[in-house]
């Protein structure tokens, strides 16, 4: 994800159990939710895989609209100033 020196906007980002936060700046409004999730996922120490090696997928939900938004949604057109995401991992049940 890129960060902009000036301009961009700051978000609040938590991990589903509400422990982990971070408040970040600057994010570029042209770059895409996914390459932001990938980017915020070692700065709040999330594991990339499961239990059992298998690999993590998140989505993030946006707090503001109670809606997951897609990764290929652009920055500047998901999310307003201030917006607070949540990371989710994706669980696939029966596996």
């Amino acid at each position: 994800m890129a960060k902009t020196e000036s301009g961009g906007i700051g978000l609040l980002v938590r991990d589903v159990s509400q422990q982990k936060m971070a408040e970040v700046e600057g994010v570029a409004e042209d770059s895409t939710v996914g390459e932001l999730v990938q980017s915020l996922l070692d700065e709040l120490r999330l594991p990339r895989t499961d239990i059992d090696g298998r690999s993590l997928t998140y989505h993030a939900l946006l707090e503001r609209e109670a809606r997951h938004v897609h990764a290929s949604e652009k920055v500047g057109e998901a999310l307003r100033p201030g917006d607070a995401l949540t990371l989710q991992p994706n669980i696939d049940a029966g596996r």
